[in-house]
This record gives C-alpha cells, sequence and structure tokens, in this order.
C-alpha cells in the first residue's frame, strides 16, 4: 500500500508516481497486473480521487500503466526499458549533482567517502 509523508515536499500525486514506478522496475508489480483502482485507492488513502487520476495518467503518458477501459489500469510489459531509462534520468542528476560539489569544493575523497556510506557493505556493485 502507498504510504503517503505529509512532511515530504513533493505533491501527493508525484509521490505517488514514484512509489509505482519503484515497485514497476524492480518487478514488484508484474507485467498486466491490474493496480488499485483510483476510486480505492483515494478511499484507501483518504485523498481525492483526483489527485490518484492525475498520478495515474502520469504513468499511464510515461508507459508505467495502460488502460483498459471498463477493466481498469495495467501494468505495462516493458519495465525492462523503463528501468534503463530511470536510470540514465538518475545518472544524469547524478552527474549535475558532482560537477555542482566539484565547483563548490567537494573533494573526490568525500564524494568516493559518500558512496561507500550508501552502498556500504550491502553488496550492490
Amino acid at each position: 500500500m502507498v504510504s503517503i509523508d505529509y512532511q515530504d515536499r513533493r505533491p501527493i500525486y508525484e509521490q505517488i508516481i514514484s512509489y509505482y514506478e519503484m515497485l514497476i522496475i524492480k518487478g514488484v508489480l508484474q507485467p498486466d497486473e491490474k493496480i488499485p483502482s483510483v476510486r480505492q485507492m483515494a478511499q484507501e488513502l483518504s485523498i481525492n480521487p483526483n489527485t490518484i487520476q492525475k498520478a495515474y495518467a502520469s504513468l499511464e503518458k510515461d508507459g508505467y500503466i495502460y488502460t483498459v477501459k471498463g477493466r481498469g489500469n495495467f501494468v505495462s510489459g516493458n519495465y525492462a526499458s523503463l528501468a534503463e531509462q530511470k536510470r540514465g534520468l538518475w545518472k544524469e542528476g547524478l552527474k549535475a549533482s558532482l560537477k555542482e560539489g566539484k565547483e563548490i569544493g567537494v573533494s573526490r575523497q568525500s564524494c568516493l567517502m559518500l558512496i561507500d556510506e550508501v552502498y556500504g557493505g550491502d553488496g550492490h556493485d
């Protein structure tokens, strides 16, 4: 179930989008698996259905889900290409952050220490 963080600066619909993107990219939600209806999600989260609809419309536009009239919303089957696209966007953002860090005097060693802090000992290289 989606958990909304009301302390998060991102709008609720963006939190929902991020949640579903990660579930789909990680393979937790399988291709053609049905996701909760707009009405069901709105009731579960106690939020406006228009917020859910906005998130679902964005997910559909980006290729994460597809809609079947009268049946609901389903997970798209192209999660491998979506995952690659997401990694590409992440790399671009990371590169920009590293360049900014370099410009303000963050050392290479500090960056490497942060990498070790995040990845340290979890076996993911």
